[in-house]
């Protein structure tokens, strides 16, 4: 029986971190790719401590606020006009967004995700103290600063709050933290949510919480998805029945990649992907 192809994390023109793709363009690529659902998550930062740098949407080629809110008009209506102009190719278009958590930004999440119809809304640390680890060049700064258990605790504790803040229907790229953490802590970086991760797992399935097998790890060197095998393991045990895959494409050279091999992973594991309408959960059987 063949897997539904769907990529639930897509980075159009929006992102300040992404190449400048329209959503159309996305649209007949993932034709062309073969894929039946995909679903645009904007990159949304909102540390006021890295307001200067990183809390920033593009509308039009310009950056805004991010908390300027004319730019989530703007994308609805665009997933509006996608979503018609592509009914008649069995292409599921849904509209989402990528929020990076960190402690005290709950107002403005609130506002953003309160406020709009979104089908899915994806959380994510890309930082820990304000410095971004899911950087290159900022990860350093707090690597070579910090002991691999203060690492430990900065990011489960941040998870923790994110999972219980109940804004998030999923968890995005849950080790990011092995992107870049591993040249300076070595292997020992690879079993440090032993122990840890257990409980928030439960708390997401109590939560009915999804989990992404994230796949950007795949064509940056590394060998396995986000998370690793035995951390979706580990979910699967604490009870997460809910799952995604996305390619995390912030081109469109990136779109779909390694899906496959992500859904026959979560077939490995006799798990089951999942799209989302209206922030609820549905499997693809």
């Amino acid at each position: 029986m063949k897997l539904a192809r769907t990529d639930y994390h897509i980075h159009p023109n929006y992102s300040i971190d992404a190449s400048p793709i329209r959503i159309k363009d996305y649209c007949f690529r993932a034709l062309e790719l073969g894929l039946v659902e995909i679903c645009f998550t904007t990159h949304v930062e909102i540390d006021p401590v890295r307001r200067e740098i990183d809390n920033y949407v593009a509308l039009n080629g310009e950056k805004i606020p991010v908390l300027n809110l004319a730019w989530l008009d703007n994308y609805f209506d665009e997933i509006t006009k996608a979503q018609e102009a592509f009914k008649t190719d069995s292409l599921k278009i849904k509209a989402g967004i990528e929020i990076g958590y960190c402690q005290g930004v709950e107002k403005d999440i609130e506002i953003i995700v309160g406020n709009y119809p979104f089908d899915f809304v994806l959380g994510a640390i890309h930082c820990l103290d304000h410095i971004a680890i899911s950087s290159l060049k900022e990860s350093p700064n707090y690597y070579k600063t910090r002991s691999l258990a203060t690492m430990r605790a900065d990011y489960f504790t941040t998870l923790k709050e994110a999972v219980t803040s109940g804004f998030f229907d999923c968890i995005a790229h849950l080790d990011l933290y092995r992107r870049y953490g591993f040249k300076h802590y070595g292997p020992e970086i690879l079993t440090i949510h032993r122990g840890v991760i257990e409980p928030i797992f439960e708390e997401m399935a109590r939560r009915g919480m999804g989990l992404e097998i994230n796949t950007s790890s795949r064509r940056r060197g590394l060998k396995e998805f986000h998370p690793a095998k035995e951390i979706v393991a580990l979910a699967a045990k604490a009870g997460v029945k809910i799952f995604t895959v996305g390619s995390d494409a912030h081109s469109l050279e990136q779109l779909g990649d390694y899906i496959d091999e992500a859904l026959a992973f979560l077939k490995q594991f006799k798990l089951t992907n999942h799209v989302y309408s209206q922030r609820r959960a549905i499997p693809c059987l």
